[in-house]
C-alpha cells in the first residue's frame, strides 16, 4: 500500500548535493555520470521534484568560488540536456508542472551561501537569468550577507547587503533558503521578508538541540508566512546519539514540524551526505577507525531510500492527504506561487543591517 501512494504522490527533495559529486567528473563525463549514477536513484526514490544547491567546498574558497560557482550551474543544465527526456531544469512554477506532467524529474537550481557573490548583490540577477531560483546567504561561519548558524554567539543580524540580497531576491521571485542561517539572522529576514521563505534542510531543535536546527518560534513564523519547513536526514541533526539514528525518529522532526507549523508547511530536504560523499573520497583514502564521518539512517544513505518515510507515515496512521503534503505536495505548492514569479508592486519597510 505504501508503496503505492509513494509512486503516486509528487515526491520533492529539497536538498541533495549530487552536482557536487558529478561536476568532479570531467565534464564530458556529466551527463553519462549523472544518468549512470544518479538518475536510477532518483527513480527508484520515486523523487519528481529536486531542487540541485549549488554549494562551494573549502578547496575552492575565495578565489574560485565564482568560477566553481559558474561551473556547477553550467553542469546542472549539461546533464539536463544530456537526460531531457528523464530530467529537465524548470525556472518557474508553470515549468514544473509541465515536466511532471511529462513524467519528467523537475530540476531546480538552487546557491548555497552564495560565496562567489558575497557582497556583490548586483550579480544575483546574473545567476537568476542563469537559472538560480533559490538561494541561502550563509553557511557555518560568516559572509558579507549574514552569519551562519556555527556564528550564533555574535548574535548578528543581515549585513546591509544582506538586507539588499533579501530585497533582490523577492524582486526577482528567488525564493529565499533560511536553512544554515544563523538564529538572529533567520529572526532579521521573518521580521523584514516579504514574500514567503523555504527552508530547504532543517529539523527540529525541539527533538535535537543543534544550531542547524529550528525552534518551534521559527517555524511558526516560517509558516505564518506561507514558508515550508524541509526536514533534514543528517543523524546528527536528528538525534544525539547513534542509537537514535533511525527513520523513526526522523519521522518524530516531520512530525513535530508539521504538529507546530502547520499541515502545509513541513516537506524533505535530506541532504544525503554519505552518497555524495563516496563519489567524492578518493578509492585509496582508509576509512577512520573512529567510525564514518558522514554517518547514515540505516536505508536512508541515498534517494532510492525515500519509500522507507513513507512506510513509516502510513504505519502511524497519517492521512493520505497529509503524507502527500509531507512528500512534495506543500513545497510545490509555494512553488507554484513564488518560483521565479516576479514581486507584485507593494510599499515594503526595510529594516537595516
Amino acid at each position: 500500500m505504501y508503496l503505492d501512494l509513494h509512486r503516486d504522490a509528487v515526491v520533492a527533495d529539497t536538498h541533495n548535493d549530487l552536482l557536487m559529486a558529478v561536476s568532479a567528473r570531467p565534464p564530458g563525463r556529466w551527463s553519462s555520470y549523472f544518468r549512470d549514477r544518479w538518475l536510477p536513484q532518483l527513480r527508484d526514490g520515486g523523487v519528481d521534484v529536486q531542487v540541485l544547491p549549488v554549494f562551494i567546498d573549502d578547496q575552492f574558497r575565495p578565489e574560485g568560488s565564482l568560477r566553481q560557482t559558474l561551473r556547477m550551474i553550467e553542469c546542472a543544465h549539461v546533464l539536463a540536456e544530456g537526460s531531457a527526456d528523464e530530467v529537465s531544469v524548470c525556472l518557474d512554477g508553470d515549468q514544473v508542472d509541465a515536466a511532471l506532467a511529462q513524467g519528467k524529474i523537475a530540476l531546480i537550481i538552487a546557491m548555497e551561501s552564495m560565496p562567489g557573490l558575497d557582497a556583490s548583490v548586483e550579480l544575483i540577477p546574473t545567476v537568476f537569468r542563469l537559472g538560480v531560483r533559490v538561494a541561502s546567504i550563509a553557511h557555518w561561519g560568516r559572509t558579507a550577507l549574514a552569519d551562519g548558524s556555527g556564528e550564533d554567539a555574535t548574535g548578528s543580524r543581515l549585513t546591509a547587503a544582506g538586507v539588499e540580497a533579501l530585497r533582490e531576491m523577492e524582486r526577482l521571485g528567488m525564493i529565499f533558503d533560511v536553512s544554515h542561517l544563523g538564529a538572529s539572522g533567520v529572526a532579521h529576514v521573518l521580521e523584514i521578508a516579504a514574500r514567503p521563505v523555504l527552508a530547504t534542510h532543517s529539523s527540529a531543535r525541539a527533538l535535537r538541540d543543534h544550531h542547524r536546527n529550528l525552534t518551534d518560534e521559527q517555524m511558526r513564523a516560517v509558516a505564518a508566512g506561507g514558508g515550508v519547513i524541509c526536514t533534514n536526514f543528517y543523524p546528527p541533526f536528528v538525534a544525539d546519539s547513534p542509537e537514535g539514528y533511525t527513520v523513526e525518529r526522523l519521522v518524530d522532526h516531520i512530525l513535530h514540524t508539521e504538529q507546530v507549523a502547520g499541515e502545509g508547511h513541513v516537506g524533505l530536504g535530506p541532504d544525503f551526505l554519505e552518497e555524495v560523499m563516496a563519489d567524492l573520497t578518493p578509492p585509496w583514502c582508509e576509512p577512520s577507525e573512529e567510525g564514518p564521518v558522514f554517518p547514515v539512517v540505516p536505508g536512508l544513505q541515498g534517494p532510492q531510500g525515500l519509500p522507507l518515510v513513507t512506510e513509516e507515515l502510513v504505519r502511524r496512521g497519517v492521512s493520505e492527504e497529509r503524507i502527500r503534503g509531507i512528500l512534495g505536495g506543500n513545497v510545490l505548492r509555494l512553488f507554484r506561487a513564488e518560483l521565479g514569479r516576479p514581486a507584485a508592486e507593494r510599499p515594503v519597510a526595510v529594516a537595516a543591517g
